[in-house]
């Protein structure tokens, strides 16, 4: 009898702590950084825009939520969401195994791989398979080569890349110990040390190079080599969320669903990349 009671009174304590510990998720914060266009930008009068920022707006209303979004820098973004600043971040964020050990991902919204910048008049405006797309889990053979071929192309160059990013994390590995590679803060920050100069080519989001080269005509840089994806370039850009928020996890995987099935995601990708880069 003293035992039953026992755990009677031990599973009472254990529903009420739960229930203590539970949130009730009316109000979401979401972190983005205003500085990855078509992603996230931060339009002439401060306000945020991008295809995340309409994405958002799409999902709270689905999850029945009032949400408010705040703009992050990028290299605090994961510290902050553990630190409780913000419930979850919408910031072209890829969801990798590395990233996975410290936060959870929502189900992916949009891939468009990795790719380099170059100046149009530089010493590497030719570089090879352009626009050739090469995945490192269906097609690592086909990569692994392709990395092979660029090497000597980029022995001695000094590429960019923005800090913490997985572009920085693919040249650090597979360029590192033939090229000097320089981290920013953000991607303007490495496009302006392109544009005089001070750097060869950068990697970056195909997706982000294509706007930035739209929207800046006269600053000469372009697109070239080829289109990297999958592996530790991750699975496609995705909400991030704390472990313990599963919840908050299910509602995001739930309304994204219905986005992508109604043909939500493609419309806005289509409206901010100029083709649809919805993972389904």
């Amino acid at each position: 009898m003293k035992s039953a009671t026992k755990l009677a009174l031990a599973l009472g304590l254990a529903i009420a702590a739960d229930a203590a510990g539970a949130k009730d998720w009316e109000k979401v914060t979401i972190a983005t950084e205003g500085a990855f266009a078509p992603w996230n930008l931060t339009n002439p009068d401060g306000s945020l825009g991008g295809y995340e920022v309409d994405l958002y707006a799409d999902l709270c209303t689905r999850m029945k939520v009032e949400c408010t979004l705040v703009a992050q820098n990028w290299d605090g973004m994961i510290p902050g969401l553990l630190a409780g600043k913000y419930d979850a971040i919408m910031s072209g964020m890829s969801a990798t195994e590395e990233r996975e050990k410290v936060i959870a991902f929502s189900q992916s919204y949009g891939s468009t791989g990795q790719s380099f910048g170059v100046m149009k008049d530089g010493p590497l405006a030719d570089l090879p398979h352009q626009g050739e797309l090469f995945s490192l889990v269906t097609n690592p053979d086909g990569a692994k080569a392709t990395v092979a071929e660029l090497r000597p192309l980029l022995e001695g160059k000094v590429i960019g890349v923005q800090g913490s990013s997985i572009g920085a994390r693919f040249i650090e590995e597979n360029f590192g110990d033939i090229a000097e590679v320089r981290e920013y803060k953000t991607t303007e920050q490495h496009d302006l040390d392109l544009q005089s100069g001070r750097i060869d080519v950068v990697m970056a989001s195909p997706a982000y190079l294509m706007t930035t080269i739209k929207d800046n005509p006269d600053a000469g840089m372009i697109m070239v080599g080829p289109r990297f994806q999958g592996g530790m370039l991750g699975r496609g850009s995705a909400v991030g969320l704390r472990k313990e928020d599963g919840e908050l996890k299910e509602m995001f995987d739930k309304a994204l669903s219905e986005a992508k099935a109604d043909g939500t995601t493609r419309k806005l990708a289509e409206k901010w990349f100029g083709f649809d880069v919805t993972v389904y």
